[in-house]
């Protein structure tokens, strides 16, 4: 079957090739020939034609692919037909008479602003605003070039103020907008699918032909020609349906989206160049913008220190405790005494080397997933037992570790009340369980003698041991040296626990 249907795929795909081949060549041949030959009406044929084709694309690709955002698709189709009328109009009758070209151009511009937002507009979580205020910067950084070097100048050539005069001005925060959207998309973007890339960069030419507009409007067609044939082949390619639906954003390209912040900067401060002969009008807007622009990136600046120290917190955190239990690692509890030598001061110190009975056995019967479940809730059973300034911690597998600055008569108290809440049964989600603990205890005297974390670790873990073999519950290191402890088992009840 693979044989016989080799060829037919082979020939397929040839023809495909060269179909898109074709395309391409007939759209790169319609936007270079006006520029060979300089002629007004085969220009605006030109353009005719390529958004004619262009909105035949878009249709054929919504229905071929049929994406669950066409409203995007739909308002760029009619974009597309205003602004050839509004260039028809423009170029064809007494524009000086009626407003309707500039209507007809200023809706189109609408309609494509509006499906930039649909398209490319931030989806990052709520909670998350250093996105946002990025945006926003870049946005006031175009804006204030805007208003400098094409708003404040339109509206200081025109002799009175018009409807023509505020829509030309109007075009510059539009394209100050659309770079916002543009700029937040491309950084953001986790990946950029074909027809999205497209888009990217049919937007940017747009804002090109719309700044190159500014300077004579003959040279805004061939631009927004280029732009409408790579939407169209946007259109008509798979990955048009991606646009509009959501997509993974990456928040934390943050140095991509400081350097486009960066350059917005520069460019704004350009303003200081050109602006001494500025009005007083113009020195408002300029500095209310400059105000603006300076806040946000003295919230930017803050919010990153925030982040950095919040990193920096979780980082040694992360550092210092066991992610199961929430307790110290075995690392930060060599480090405890050091750490609170100015509250512990020249109290004694006891350590409680705590061992998990026949948790080998849990392990075995249930599963190490029911396992880690009965360690977790032993860690939270130990760290309701001590006290606040108490250095809890779990040392490995089963063990855990209490270093308290107390005497021998409260360290005993603390075991028996450790040994009573850890012989309570424990529900867990695989069935009751019931464990018992084994305690070792070493005390030393106060801070000032050589007593160090690992003798009282090595002593406790000694003790510890001969309480397991000897099911004692609890044994006092001390005890050891002085002869043999109390061989009869102790049971400890939730009464002895208060």
């Amino acid at each position: 079957m693979g044989t016989e249907t080799g060829p037919t795929e082979r020939s397929g795909r040839l023809f495909g090739i060269c179909w898109r081949t074709l395309l391409f060549g007939c759209a790169l041949t319609a936007l270079t020939l006006p520029l060979l030959v300089l002629s007004r009406p085969l220009a605006l044929i030109t353009m005719s034609a390529a958004v004619l084709s262009s909105v035949i694309m878009i249709c054929v690709g919504l229905r071929r692919y049929r994406p669950p955002q066409p409203l995007p698709w739909y308002l760029l189709s009619i974009a597309a037909v205003q602004l050839t009328i509004g260039t028809l109009l423009r170029d064809f009758t007494d524009s000086q008479t009626h407003p309707f070209d500039d209507l007809f151009s200023f809706a189109g511009y609408c309609g494509i602003g509006a499906a930039a937002v649909l398209w490319l507009r931030p989806r990052q979580s709520s909670a998350d605003h250093d996105l946002l205020l990025d945006s926003a910067l870049i946005g006031l950084g175009a804006l204030l070039a805007a208003w400098t070097f094409l708003i404040s100048p339109i509206l200081h050539a025109a002799d009175r103020i018009t409807f023509t005069t505020v829509t030309a001005a109007t075009y510059p925060v539009l394209d100050a907008l659309l770079l916002t959207v543009v700029a937040h998309s491309v950084v953001t973007s986790a990946r950029s699918e074909t027809s999205l890339r497209l888009v990217h960069m049919a937007m940017l030419i747009i804002l090109v032909g719309d700044l190159a507009g500014h300077i004579g409007y003959e040279t805004l067609l061939v631009p927004v020609q280029l732009a409408y044939t790579l939407i169209a082949v946007a259109a008509i390619h798979p990955t048009m349906v991606t646009l509009g639906g959501p997509r993974r954003m990456l928040s934390h390209r943050s140095r991509q989206r400081a350097s486009i912040i960066a350059i917005a900067l520069i460019v704004a401060s350009l303003v200081t160049v050109v602006g001494s002969s500025l009005d007083p009008l113009d020195r408002i807007v300029v500095a209310s913008l400059f105000a603006m622009l300076l806040v946000g990136m003295l919230l930017r600046s803050e919010r990153a220190i925030e982040r950095s120290a919040r990193s920096e917190r979780r980082a040694q955190y992360q550092a210092d405790h066991d992610m199961l239990t929430g307790l110290l690692n075995r690392a930060a509890l060599l480090r405890a005494l050091h750490r609170n030598r100015d509250r512990w001061g020249e109290q004694p110190l006891a350590l409680l080397f705590i061992d998990l009975d026949g948790f080998k056995r849990v392990n075995d019967n249930y599963g190490h997933a029911v396992g880690d479940e009965l360690i977790a809730n032993a860690a939270a059973r130990i760290r309701r037992i001590i006290r606040r300034d108490d250095a809890a911690a779990r040392y490995g597998g089963d063990e855990f570790v209490v270093l308290t600055p107390v005497g021998r008569p409260e360290s005993m108290l603390l075991a028996q009340r450790l040994l009573a809440a850890l012989g309570e049964p424990f529900e867990l989600s695989a069935a009751e369980i019931r464990i018992a603990a084994s305690i070792g205890v070493a005390c030393s005297g106060p801070r000032g003698s050589d007593t160090t974390v690992y003798d009282l670790l090595r002593e406790a873990d000694s003790a510890m041991y001969y309480a397991k073999e000897y099911s004692l519950g609890y044994v006092f290191h001390d005890d050891l040296g002085s002869g043999h402890p109390d061989t009869g088992q102790r049971v400890w009840h939730r009464e002895t626990a208060v």
